[in-house]
């Protein structure tokens, strides 16, 4: 769950190349939680007020203005208009933020109840959800991979459970799983944010005729055809299903 408390900040380097940050007792907290013993340096230090809900969001702006390859420490700070130790008092390293941040950027994600639909309507509104997040938070894909397979795997059990509600056996959930996965996270990877065409390139008739659409790749509209093209198939695999097989 994420902090909002508000702390006041006091950076000092523990002669280490390490920053923590004052705890009321004296003793230092470290970027990785742990605690670092006041040592009373000369160093000059600069009092923030922050706090983690405040960090999260100004690192969600900048995934979302600038992709979260431009995400850094540094360029965070400066969105949060504050030194640059001052956001290590709640993560460690970009890592730990990204972790953060993917968690921040699946809230609000909902399970759609059994009684809300037929399992296909429900599968769509999850993932519908799902790929909200994505659009949100360009460049954040991987990372919510990983946050989903890691730490937040009550979002891909809804999926599973709605697809073992539909008749599926445990193999074919596991198919149709990755098969929905593949598209959520794999579309980004051909849809590039560049589409033009090189202008010395002569396209084939058909290809030409075809990518004058191009734009709509990262649109509703090729979103909604992949979808319905995939629950479809869901919906013929289950019938293909051999009887014993269903639950």
């Amino acid at each position: 769950m994420i902090s909002t408390r508000v702390v006041e900040v006091a950076w000092e380097s523990d002669g280490c190349g390490r920053v923590g940050a004052a705890t009321p007792s004296g003793t230092r907290v470290g970027p990785g939680g742990g605690s670092l013993r006041n040592h009373g340096g000369t160093g000059g230090t600069a009092n923030q007020t922050l706090s983690e809900s405040e960090i999260v969001e100004a690192a969600l702006r900048v995934v979302r203005e600038d992709g979260v390859e431009k995400l850094s420490m540094r360029r965070l700070s400066r969105e949060l208009g504050v030194s640059p130790m001052a956001p290590y008092y709640y993560v460690a390293d970009k890592r730990e933020l990204l972790d953060l941040v993917a968690s921040a950027a699946l809230t609000g994600v909902r399970t759609p109840p059994p009684e809300s639909g037929p399992w296909q309507q429900r599968l769509r509104d999850l993932v519908d959800q799902i790929d909200e997040k994505l659009r949100k938070h360009p460049g954040l894909g991987d990372v919510l991979i990983e946050q989903m397979l890691g730490k937040q795997l009550d979002l891909i059990a809804a999926v599973m459970e709605i697809l073992f509600d539909a008749g599926f056996n445990d193999r074919n959930v596991l198919a149709a799983y990755a098969t929905i996965h593949t598209y959520l996270f794999g579309r980004s990877r051909v849809n590039p944010r560049d589409r033009s065409a090189p202008a010395d390139v002569t396209l084939p008739d058909s290809v030409a005729r075809a990518t004058k659409y191009i734009a709509d790749l990262r649109g509703k509209y090729s979103y909604d055809f992949g979808m319905d093209v995939l629950v479809a198939g869901l919906e013929a695999q289950l019938v293909r299903q051999p009887k014993a097989d269903v639950r």
